[in-house]
């Protein structure tokens, strides 16, 4: 499949031109890899599992061990204000020190690793991992080629509530990402999920992954999520909320529980537990979408490089029937 490659390379962002700001999309921010040449190698588990051990501090709030993607350059949190579209510091040399504007760091793909990757039937891989309980609050995408791992493109946008009142809203925001000290980002660029979707199917029709007109589901790609519960449960409810009907691209999606367990033969109830069995550290704060959409899709990233195959583990027969599971061994 022809991807549509739109991004700007990573050096090219950090330049203050208002020509090269006017040309960033509005919802992602990216770098467009070139496919890793194949070659034969050596095992490979080093390449996912070597990282530094010391904690940083990000934002206001606490952050998980983080790898350092190089031995001379240390791991940052990535601004959330950027990835809303809306980073207006981009010429300020200290807030480009403090905070990453390139998830690539964070996905950075060895060449070795990558040779032992099997051919998979879909190219790309949509890791999604949603936040909020009452109604979603966040909604990430990172976007690996799945033959080469390689990161592509990343969508994240915070999410409005619309039926709860302010006074909850306040609430709800400060107990969830006041800890983080992302809240004060988290209002000033949440907007409704109706709006959300409407910039999501703009970013997938972008890479020619969906057409609107065509409906149906997504094209070569395939959402990724660490359980069933984002797709299965929570955007249904969450279409109900805003009175619109279920997208026809939510209706298959992949567990990577269920590969998991079938692969490696082995249980994890989440993405932390599949981080320690395979050793590898975590980056950035738990329980932040985006920062856990980056550990998901590294956990892929090692699990191809073992050899797994990426496979749809569920379908919706329509947009209100059952869920048929395709997996018999499968994390109930």
């Amino acid at each position: 499949m022809a991807l549509t490659r739109v991004s700007l390379s990573c050096s090219a962002r950090l330049l203050p031109s208002p020509l090269l700001q006017s040309l960033l999309r509005p919802f992602s921010s990216s770098t467009s890899p070139l496919r890793s040449s194949r070659r034969r190698s050596s095992p490979i588990a080093a390449a996912f599992s070597q990282a530094s051990q010391s904690p940083h501090a990000v934002r206001e709030g606490q952050v998980t061990e983080a790898p350092m993607p190089s031995s001379t350059r240390p791991w940052k949190p990535t601004c959330l204000y950027y990835t809303q579209g809306k980073c207006t510091m981009m010429n300020d040399a200290m807030h480009l020190e403090k905070f990453s504007h390139n998830l690539m760091m964070d996905l950075p793909v060895n060449a070795l690793a990558a040779d032992k990757v099997k051919p998979q039937k879909l190219d790309y891989l949509l890791i999604l991992d949603l936040e909020g309980k009452v109604e979603i609050l966040e909604f990430p995408v990172v976007m690996i080629d799945a033959q080469s791992m390689g990161f592509i493109d990343s969508f994240h946008r915070f999410v409005r509530p619309t039926v709860m009142n302010e006074q909850r809203i306040t609430e709800y925001i400060e107990g969830k990402y006041g800890k983080f000290g992302v809240d004060r980002v988290w209002n000033d660029t949440a907007i409704p999920f109706k709006e959300v979707l409407q910039e999501f199917e703009d970013w997938i029709g972008n890479h020619n992954l969906w057409k609107k007109e065509q409906g149906g589901s997504l094209k070569s790609a395939a959402f990724v999520t660490c359980g069933n519960w984002d797709l299965k449960t929570k955007v249904p409810e969450q279409c109900k909320v805003s009175n619109i009907k279920l997208p026809t691209y939510f209706m298959e999606w992949i567990n990577l529980k269920d590969i998991y367990l079938n692969f490696y033969s082995r249980r994890a109830t989440g993405m932390t537990t599949m981080m320690r069995q395979l050793q590898m550290p975590t980056v950035g704060s738990h329980h932040l979408g985006i920062d856990d959409s980056k550990n998901i899709a590294r956990v892929v990233q090692r699990m191809l490089a073992d050899g797994a195959m990426m496979q749809i583990t569920a379908k919706r027969q329509s947009a209100t029937g059952d869920v048929k599971f395709l997996f018999k061994d499968r994390i109930m």
